[in-house]
């Protein structure tokens, strides 16, 4: 909440989302299942256990967003630890999160892995396993709950072993940014509720304090780019510090990068830093925003104005441009022995294509291939089905002209 009274909207739990209560302790942790979602509370000291029954055999990923009230007050490195860990202790991952210099509550994310791998000793057998969440930052913090949303998943192993090291070269460079004219298309509250978007211009109207999810499917070989505008003030002065916010997640809800930009009330710009095509062996590399780009499916763009903004230049709405491009060359994916869990996500299917071409407007298939690289086959099917559509219409009209001569 700003000084000045507004408030933004909240977060949007997923729908389905089962309430689970954290334990205080591992021996009463209650279990957390494999491609479903949860609904817990983080209080604001101590941690939070909760547990996970795993094979030898499949990886698997717990992702944490912690939701602070809209008017919680928070400082710069106040966030929230995610970790996992083995029957005996070990830790078999640990992530941490933060809300920065801003001070702006919203959505921070978090993740923690178990991945069976042969590059690592710790972690690799069968048994129970526990997810470890706790707040981090200052004592001086708002003492209220935050929401949580836990998410778990699971990969299943390679049919054929592969590649051990990361790729060693990448395009790295900068492509010129999209400049086509934009299309306006509001972004969701929450990642079950993030709105599809592929390659393409994205306008939208954004508030002091909201935070706005997309989703943009991102199939193996391909490469994300995305820039975030935050239009010119119409009134105020001053100047507000890490006022946008830009966060990129991977299908399993796990950072990957981010990026942000102060703001006098001129328009500003920020742009992720350039991120390697999605390839399963970039799990093998140290650094988090090439080893997190280790998935095909849908990756998350999460945008926060900060409700700061409000006391320096009013309450909005101010206008957001996103602009996404989807490079690269598609490549096949690795060769799953099992399915994941939720299933298909890390696939991108014809539909999520599809929903990508139809957000971008105009031609609809086009578009669906500048996203996802349809084949030929495939995009005949679909003019076919959309002329098909289009007769179907037609026809439909025509009967009822005959019916009505008058009309």
């Amino acid at each position: 909440m700003s000084a000045s009274g507004g408030s933004a909207p909240g977060y949007a739990f997923a729908a389905d989302a089962r309430t689970v209560t954290g334990a205080t302790g591992t021996s009463d942790a209650a279990g957390l299942d494999p491609g479903e979602t949860y609904r817990s509370t983080l209080p604001k000291s101590g941690k939070v256990y909760y547990r996970l029954e795993l094979d030898a055999t499949s990886s698997a990923y717990v992702s944490a967003t912690a939701v602070p009230a809209t008017d919680a007050a928070i400082s710069a490195v106040d966030g929230i630890r995610v970790s996992v860990q083995d029957s005996d202790s070990h830790s078999c991952s640990y992530d941490s999160a933060i809300f920065g210099a801003a001070r702006s509550p919203h959505p921070i994310a978090a993740w923690g892995a178990r991945e069976v791998s042969p590059a690592k000793t710790l972690c690799q057998e069968a048994g129970t396993y526990y997810v470890v969440v706790e707040r981090i930052g200052t004592t001086g913090s708002a003492p209220q709950d935050w929401g949580l949303e836990l998410a778990a998943f699971s990969e299943p192993r390679l049919e054929k072993a592969g590649a051990t090291s990361a790729p060693e070269a990448w395009n790295s460079a900068s492509p010129t940014p999209l400049a086509d004219e934009p299309e306006d298309r509001k972004g969701g509250a929450g990642f079950d509720t993030a709105t599809t978007v592929g390659q393409g211009v994205w306008s939208a109207d954004i508030a002091p304090g909201q935070t706005l999810f997309y989703k943009v499917p991102v199939d193996w070989g391909r490469q994300l780019y995305a820039t975030a505008d935050l239009g010119s003030a119409s009134k105020g002065s001053g100047y507000a510090v890490g006022a946008l916010a830009m966060s990129l997640y991977n299908p399993v809800r796990a950072h990957v990068e981010d990026v942000g930009t102060n703001y006098d009330g001129s328009q500003k710009s920020a742009a992720l830093a350039p991120l390697p095509p999605v390839r399963y062996a970039n799990r093998y590399d140290v650094a988090d925003a090439v080893s997190t780009m280790r998935f095909a499916g849908s990756y998350y763009l999460v945008v926060h104005l900060a409700a700061q903004v409000a006391d320096r230049f009013g309450e909005g709405p101010f206008g957001l441009t996103l602009r996404v491009r989807v490079g690269g060359a598609g490549e096949s994916g690795p060769g799953y022995a099992g399915q994941s869990l939720p299933r298909g996500v890390f696939d991108v299917t014809a539909a999520d294509r599809a929903a990508a071409g139809v957000a971008a407007g105009g031609d609809t298939v086009m578009k669906a291939v500048a996203v996802g690289g349809i084949g030929t086959g495939s995009v005949l099917l679909l003019v076919l089905g959309m002329w098909t559509a289009t007769a179907r219409r037609r026809a439909a009209q025509m009967r009822v002209n005959a019916q009505n001569p008058t009309a």
